[in-house]
């Protein structure tokens, strides 16, 4: 518990304040940036910047030419206020003056001195890096010592904190109740969009940046003697251009053959967009001899609640075609989905006219259920009608002990 002071101490609402430490460390920790106010030649400044707690020191990134920073340089140190604020919710009430806002706010008093030391520094800069993704700090370059120097840190011991926060619902005067107005909360959440990695980039996105998911919506890597699945990546875009330039492996497939690079950048953004937006669960396939890419495949209309999804939006270089690649690819998602998931029925869709992947998909032991007609627009901006195949559960083991039969034979499958 903090110590209530003057400063920290609320004239009004104070049923919403707490010095609970934990409390205070929760929002400090939650929130990616604060705001610092001080003082410099008797005029008032509030900045922006980034924080980090550490233990019971609150740690401001700042720059050595910036007035604050100057101003810390004095043995007697810099004076703050800083304030971290969490918007939860917009909460509309039927009268305008009742209209208010959930938030989580911790404030912060004190004087804050300029970090001198080398070690603590860095110490505070790798904690600050981590905030920003777990385990960074270790996957980036540190700074060099011109760049250290360059770069100031502020410290605030936390002695006076407090905390103030709005929960629940609309408050209203009795009157106002029966008024024909809509009144209640919007919630607000703070989401990580899609990673977009910058130009030049050749590594996936680091699993820190990959939000949690449901076991249904994660592409896990899968390993197989023919076949390796990872997760689609934008890294892949290259490889995977030069992989499927055959306009053969595009002829049945919604999307149009990308004509260039930036185009399967944008089929493979498209690809992460529905998996981020949770429609499809993308694997990148490479060669697991030469370690290259050779093509993609996914899960998509993913149904967790009725323990269904799908297998498609597949296709490989033509070198690969007729080989062992498909087969065991299959199987490895077969297996995850039936037998890590819990899935109860996997379905297939293709374009009546692809009598090649109709093959196939009925070589994996799917049962054709039928035609859906005008199901699907492609690329040329026509429909066309598909057929529709599944496999249930109860299927599955004897589908399963054939396709391990096919992968051991020396003949050649697809």
């Amino acid at each position: 518990m903090y110590q209530q002071t003057e400063r920290t101490t609320a004239n009004r609402s104070r049923e919403r304040m707490s010095y609970e430490r934990a409390t205070a460390h929760a929002i400090l920790d939650e929130a990616y940036h604060c705001a610092f106010a001080f003082t410099v030649d008797g005029e008032p400044r509030v900045l922006p910047t980034l924080h980090v707690r550490v233990g019971e020191t609150l740690y401001l990134h700042g720059s050595t030419g910036s007035r604050p920073l100057l101003a810390a340089r004095a043995d007697a140190g810099l004076r703050v206020s800083v304030v971290v604020t969490q918007l939860d919710a917009l909460v509309l009430a039927r009268s305008q003056l009742h209209h208010s806002a959930n938030y989580r706010s911790a404030v912060a008093h004190g004087v804050a001195r300029l970090v001198t030391g080398e070690e603590e520094k860095r110490t505070a800069l790798n904690a600050l890096i981590d905030k920003i993704g777990r385990g960074r700090s270790t996957q980036t370059r540190p700074p060099s010592r011109k760049e250290l120097a360059e770069t100031a840190v502020l410290a605030l011991p936390l002695h006076e904190v407090s905390v103030k926060a709005r929960a629940g619902g609309v408050i209203e005067d009795e009157e106002d109740l029966t008024l024909p107005y809509w009144a209640g909360v919007v919630p607000l959440r703070l989401v990580p969009g899609m990673p977009e990695p910058d130009a030049g980039v050749t590594v996936p996105v680091p699993h820190y940046l990959r939000p949690p998911r449901s076991p249904w919506l994660t592409p896990e890597p899968m390993y197989g003697a023919h076949v390796i699945l990872e997760p689609l990546d934008m890294a892949h875009v290259d490889e995977l251009f030069a992989a499927t330039r055959d306009p053969e492996v595009w002829q049945y497939l919604t999307s149009g053959q990308p004509a260039d690079r930036d185009a399967m950048a944008e089929f493979v953004a498209d690809a992460l967009r529905s998996h981020h937006d949770g429609g499809r669960v993308p694997w990148v396939q490479r060669d697991a001899a030469t370690g290259t890419v050779i093509g993609t495949t996914s899960y998509y209309e993913v149904k967790e609640a009725k323990r269904s999804l799908g297998i498609g939006h597949t296709f490989l270089s033509r070198r690969c075609w007729r080989t062992g690649v498909n087969t065991e690819a299959k199987l490895m998602l077969l297996t995850r989905a039936f037998e890590e998931l819990g899935a109860v029925r996997v379905v297939w869709h293709t374009d009546t006219r692809n009598e090649r992947s109709q093959a196939a998909i009925e070589r994996l032991g799917a049962r054709r259920e039928g035609v859906l007609r005008k199901h699907r627009l492609r690329a040329d901006g026509a429909w066309y009608d598909t057929v529709q195949y599944a496999m249930t559960v109860d299927e599955w083991p004897a589908a399963h002990l054939e396709l391990r039969k096919k992968l051991r034979a020396p003949a050649v499958v697809g």
